[in-house]
């Protein structure tokens, strides 16, 4: 008998060889997913990261905010540096912290882009564990 409030109420049978048998355990293993997630997921075409690599995802994705918050507070700095600056009259001074806090600007830019790709891609390895 079904029970009527279970999702997943299919049963599946498959035969593997002992070698087959192996090799999936390995995988779901390093997946650190259930066998049945792993499974599922393989099905449907997922992307199945092993654990390891998304720890290694997580690092990196810490790296970068790391980076952005530097960036940050450098672009920060180096307004304040131009606000200065042009306070004293210092005009050619300006110019260059001023290109200084742009660049520094689009380099934060381009790192937070990567850091939220990363994040998402850590996100979706999440939410395919079923």
């Amino acid at each position: 008998m079904r029970k009527a409030n279970r999702k997943r109420n299919i049963a599946i049978t498959i035969r593997m060889t002992e070698s087959e048998y192996a090799d999936l355990q390995s995988r779901v293993t390093e997946s650190g997913l259930s066998q049945q997630a792993f499974i599922i997921n393989a099905v449907r075409g997922a992307t199945i990261t092993p654990s390891d690599g998304i720890a290694v995802l997580k690092e990196i994705s810490r790296t970068f905010s790391e980076y952005v918050k530097q960036l940050r507070g450098i672009g920060t700095n180096v307004n304040q540096m131009a606000h200065v600056a042009n306070g004293q009259g210092y005009l050619p001074g300006e110019t260059i912290l001023l290109g200084l806090s742009d660049q520094v600007g689009s380099m934060r830019e381009e790192g937070e882009d990567v850091w939220q790709s990363i994040r998402s891609s850590i996100n979706q390895q999440k939410a395919t564990g079923l």
